[in-house]
């Protein structure tokens, strides 16, 4: 225990073993889905199923264990949704390039990722972000997670017209997860400690006795990760025609990692004095986790605002990253249970995910108390603020979120003359952000 206490300061941080330990197996349970939904992605464009969940679950467990040694955060990594659609969808498939020059165009990316954290440039970022944004920020993340629990769960469904609508309150997918939320509120009102944990493994239970999951064992052979291991080209992305994919897969990168290391970061009180302290070291894990991701085989690893559900069972330190980066390579082993508990049901051409949906929901509310932080009377610091919460939660990117919260904030602050209170980094990034909407979109 004195080892652990050296290393993770867990009772210096207010923490617990226990609080660490339900914490670490909180944020795995709600982001385990990666493990399936990853590899589904990337082998529309040729990659092997089976070595995809091999490299998504080494280079997450790669990551999010040098996040919790380095920078002793409860925040975990993985492959980012978004940016492996844009990987397949936009990069492979679109443009007719390969997966292995593909992999390499992620693999100059994360190295110059690595390059920029030694000179503390990302680093300067995060502590440059306005107060008003961080919490910004941090709500618009929590409305975009509980959107995406509300989705999962069936609450929320595409409708013509008006683009989202109330989906079928009857249907025993969208029961089970009403029950969840319901009852992980329940715990919560109770101060019951794992309340959310607990709520997705009673979820499980019933999901398994009305046959919304099916019990497929507890322990299975891990397959091959060969087909994917070390198959990038690297020189294949050196050249011109490849600048633009690879400047796209370092902005999103770049954008989606600061979002969430801030909104986290706010959420479980780490920011100080408007910083956050080891930012540095942080942001490096997140840029070696993605190149170590394109050497195994899998598209671009960042920080996951999934973590924050760990964060609201009370983990505070990297010793819960040490229990999700333990899960990740024994899930390996446990591959069925695990499939089991995040597997997803399909209904024509939708997917919901019943049983880890309320989760997401219940985080979304958590978050959202950093509203009350942001000088609503003040319109060039609110403005800016509204619009980084509403885009970012309705266009289902923290990036665009934080373009617009940062372009309006710095046009906004020019025009009333307030020139000292636009941060140099946050000025240069907003006329770049125009750029790429302007040439890139």
């Amino acid at each position: 225990m004195a080892i652990l206490e050296k290393l993770f300061s867990v009772h210096s941080s207010g923490s617990s073993l226990k609080r660490e330990i339900i914490g670490g197996l909180t944020t795995f349970m709600t982001m385990s889905y990666i493990i399936f939904v990853q590899p589904a992605v990337l082998s529309a464009c040729g990659m092997n199923k089976d070595a995809v969940i091999v490299a998504t679950c080494v280079a997450s467990a790669i990551a999010t264990f040098l996040m919790g040694i380095l920078a002793n955060y409860p925040i975990a990594l993985a492959p980012a949704m978004g940016h492996n659609f844009y990987f397949t969808y936009v990069v492979c498939i679109g443009m007719g390039i390969s997966w292995q020059i593909a992999l390499g165009a992620n693999f100059i990316s994360g190295a110059i990722f690595i390059l920029l954290a030694f000179f503390g440039l990302r680093e300067k970022l995060v502590n440059s972000v306005p107060l008003s944004l961080k919490n910004a920020i941090a709500v618009g993340i929590g409305l975009l997670i509980a959107l995406i629990g509300l989705e999962w769960s069936g609450i929320i469904v595409e409708a013509p017209g008006t683009l989202i609508g109330l989906g079928n309150l009857k249907s025993p997918h969208v029961l089970l997860s009403l029950f969840g939320i319901l009852t992980i509120g329940i715990l919560l009102t109770m101060k019951v400690r794992g309340a959310i944990l607990i709520g997705i493994i009673l979820n499980a239970i019933i999901a398994l006795f009305i046959k919304l999951t099916y019990f497929q064992g507890i322990i299975g052979k891990p397959p091959s990760i060969y087909p994917t291991l070390l198959k990038l080209n690297i020189f294949g992305a050196l050249n011109l025609n490849m600048l633009g994919v690879i400047f796209t897969l370092f902005f999103l990168d770049l954008f989606d990692t600061v979002g969430t290391l801030i909104g986290i970061g706010e959420e479980a009180g780490f920011v100080k004095n408007g910083k956050l302290p080891r930012a540095k070291k942080a942001l490096l894990s997140d840029a070696i986790g993605t190149v170590a991701g394109t050497c195994l085989g899998t598209s671009t690893v960042t920080s996951y605002i999934e973590s924050s559900t760990g964060v609201a069972e009370g983990a505070r330190t990297g010793l819960a990253n040490i229990v999700t980066a333990a899960m990740f390579l024994l899930a390996l082993l446990f591959y069925p249970l695990i499939k089991m508990v995040s597997s997803g049901i399909t209904i024509g051409e939708s997917t919901f995910y019943p049983i880890i949906s309320p989760a997401l929901v219940i985080v979304g509310i958590l978050m959202i108390g950093n509203v009350n932080k942001i000088d609503w009377s003040d319109f060039t610091e609110s403005i800016p603020a509204f619009l980084t919460i509403i885009i970012m939660s309705f266009s289902f990117s923290i990036t665009e979120g934080i373009a617009f919260g940062f372009i309006s904030y710095t046009i906004l602050k020019f025009i009333k003359r307030r020139f000292k209170e636009i941060p140099l980094l946050i000025s240069i990034f907003s006329l770049l952000f125009i750029l790429r909407y302007i040439f890139l979109k």
